[in-house]
């Protein structure tokens, strides 16, 4: 049977080559992301696979055009599949957020932090998620236990060692309780000042 010739195509394959061209690419983007996977070729591999096979099956009626659309048309249906069943996980892991968003964060100190130095790995820290790291109050050894308490706008945050079983509030408490402190010994030094003089 003679197909019409169709000015596209330009008589270097037939049109029942296509599909299988078609079939052959798709497989190819497959194999692809099954060897780098992060979607990458997900989506386009899907959309010439089903269209390929689509236009195996009916056969003369796959035409450049109804193979064009039929790519198109799996290829919106796999991008919307993709996106909405998130099948890689980590929906909206992705994303980036603002600095602020650390505060409260924990993780593990990667190299001795000081007030003035080190750096830790934060648990939930984003793509990288090691920070230069300054602390509170004394120093913190390797491998200690850490919650941000300052995001500091940047890439250096400000850190206070967490003891076994302590949340927020017990830190809170523990900074008043310094603070308060802090503040008993400044009314002393002034008492003493005020009797010297």
């Amino acid at each position: 049977m003679a197909y019409p010739p169709f000015p596209l195509q330009f008589d270097l394959i037939g049109p029942e080559t296509l599909p299988l061209l078609l079939v052959l690419a798709g497989l190819g983007l497959s194999l692809a992301e099954a060897m780098a996977p992060g979607a990458h070729f997900v989506v386009l591999g899907v959309a010439l696979l089903a269209a390929g096979l689509i236009g195996l099956l009916i056969g003369p009626f796959a035409t450049p055009l109804v193979l064009g659309v039929l790519v198109f048309g799996f290829g919106a249906l796999a991008l919307y599949g993709y996106r909405e069943f998130d099948l890689y996980g980590g929906k909206g892991e992705g994303k980036t957020s603002d600095s602020s968003a650390l505060k409260g964060k924990t993780g593990r100190v990667t190299e001795r932090v000081t007030p003035t130095d080190g750096e830790v790995k934060l648990d939930e820290g984003g793509f990288n998620p090691y920070y230069a790291a300054r602390s509170v109050h004394g120093d913190l050894e390797v491998g200690s236990e850490v919650v941000v308490v300052d995001p500091g706008g940047g890439n250096v945050v400000t850190v206070e060692g967490i003891g076994p079983g302590e949340d927020e509030i017990d830190r809170e408490l523990a900074r008043e309780r310094a603070r308060r402190r802090r503040e008993q010994a400044e009314r002393e030094r002034e008492a003493e000042d005020a009797e010297r003089a």
